[in-house]
């Protein structure tokens, strides 16, 4: 019985340590710098979320037309969908208006929604052994072409398992367009330890 308390402690005190880590804010680098790439086994992403908050919600914006195009006429003259079932549209649906309602949280103004609308980027890694880390988002932007910005965040002394999240959103968005290619990268010791990029990115 005593032991059974003293792991509950353990687990209790561990887990309280888990939520209580503070979660570095990014902040926005001025001048991207080449680095040196050094992939090491000891560094990991293991997932990434990407999302794109739209001032209005998805589905509003679609006129009869395009709804349309989603039928085809059979030989009969049965009309056929050619959309995903409406099981499948459904779930999907639900999971795209959860996420919309949790990153417009707290947003009551017009104002204040306009200044969450952009692209939103989660990346989950997993650090192996302890080690001085930064998280580099390089991203491109749709008006700047191939010009390259970027945002970092440090972690000292990190091991286990991080959630680290970026944003290009509000005026940042609104001028300079979509993001249309990105990388994020683990940096240690000024060298690229880590990295996941998109399709776009050269």
């Amino acid at each position: 019985m005593h032991s059974k308390i003293t792991l509950a402690i353990v687990i209790a005190v561990a887990a309280s340590s888990v939520f209580a880590r503070t979660r570095p804010q990014p902040r926005v680098i001025e001048r991207v710098v080449p680095l040196p790439v050094a992939l090491s086994d000891d560094f990991e992403f293991r997932k990434t979320k990407l999302y794109q908050l739209t001032e209005t919600p998805p589905g509003q914006d679609k006129n009869s037309a395009n709804n349309q195009s989603a039928q085809t006429a059979t030989k009969g003259g049965k009309l056929t969908s050619t959309a995903p079932s409406s099981k499948t549209t459904t779930v999907q649906d639900a999971s795209i208006r959860f996420e919309r309602q949790y990153r417009l949280f707290g947003a009551v103004t017009k104002l204040d929604q306009r200044e969450r609308v952009g692209n939103y980027f989660d990346f989950f890694w997993k650090a192996k052994r302890a080690a001085n880390l930064t998280v580099r988002l390089e991203y491109r932007q749709e008006k700047l072409h191939a010009h390259v910005q970027a945002q970092e965040a440090s972690y000292p002394d990190a091991r286990g398992s991080y959630r680290t999240e970026f944003k290009v959103v509000g005026d940042d968005f609104f001028d300079d367009g979509r993001v249309i290619a990105w990388r994020c990268c683990l940096i240690e010791n000024g060298r690229i330890v880590a990295e996941k990029h998109s399709y776009m990115w050269e």
